[in-house]
């Protein structure tokens, strides 16, 4: 492998090595648009409910209104809403915590196959002068 080859591998093209502004611009646009949500959701509706009701609550209102019997009940109802919020942030840290150890994984299995690419392009044997394979062989012939 040519050595300008090998140059170009080892760049970082990431986002922000040539650019240090973006990663603080995408920072102040994400609280930016976190706020203006949060302003514009805590407008009371004009019902007098809140802004930020559940989606599950609205489908579940929606489908009494048009006359739907619910088919099943819940296994498993907390006592209280605390408790809801505690399962439901846990089962969130639990899928959370599944899906960084597998885009772990597989940035690390990528990240070892090109260094074990990298490992035997610089020590294969087309790399090595005629005059140290010949070397080698003589040795080897004259020991035996």
């Amino acid at each position: 492998m040519p050595e300008n080859t090998v140059a170009k591998a080892h760049r970082d093209s990431s986002l922000t090595s040539k650019s240090k502004w973006v990663t603080p611009v995408i920072i102040v646009l994400v609280v930016g648009l976190f706020i203006i949500s949060m302003v514009l959701g805590a407008k009371k509706t004009s019902g007098g409910e809140e802004g930020f009701g559940g989606t599950d609550d609205a489908a579940a209102e929606a489908a009494e209104k048009a006359g739907a019997k619910k088919w099943i009940e819940p296994i498993f109802e907390p006592n209280s809403s605390e408790v809801e919020s505690g399962l439901f942030a846990l089962q969130a840290a639990l899928g959370a915590g599944i899906v960084g150890y597998a885009l772990g994984r597989m940035s690390g299995r990528t990240k070892g196959r090109e260094e074990a690419e990298r490992a035997s392009d610089l020590n294969s044997v087309d790399d090595v002068p005629q005059a140290a394979v010949t070397s080698s062989e003589d040795t080897s012939t004259s020991k035996s």
